[in-house]
């Protein structure tokens, strides 16, 4: 089942990676490549405790925020909210298929995927 989250998660970012290819705002890919992994700078908010980190780290990767900032962008004719919409998106679903998922606010490492393994 594991194998099947992270197959449709690996599709869910290949197709938001193609939208974001369009709203890409004229920048290269080596520019897009550091913003791709911007949204983990939202795991700062653990310095401030598990529980506000939680919920700072889940604002900038859960889809349902990435979607209403990217709809809010197309309805406004606002390419850049857009493209930020996209890219939380597109971002979050890597994660997911990486196994990160949204966080419980005792752990960083329990997640709504289940807990993360520890490191060897």
């Amino acid at each position: 089942m594991k194998y099947l989250i992270s197959l449709e998660e690996a599709a869910i970012t290949a197709v938001s990676i193609y939208f974001l290819s369009h709203h890409n705002l004229g920048l290269s890919i080596w520019v897009w490549v550091p913003l791709f992994l911007s949204p983990d700078i939202s795991m700062l908010g653990y310095l401030l405790g598990t529980r506000i980190g939680a919920v700072i780290y889940n604002l900038f990767h859960h889809r349902a925020v990435a979607l209403a900032v990217a709809v809010t962008g197309y309805y406004l004719h606002n390419e850049l909210l857009t493209a930020i919409g996209i890219l939380l998106f597109a971002h979050s679903s890597f994660d997911r298929m990486m196994g990160y998922g949204l966080k419980f606010p005792d752990s960083f490492k329990h997640t709504h995927l289940g807990w993360l393994p520890e490191k060897k």
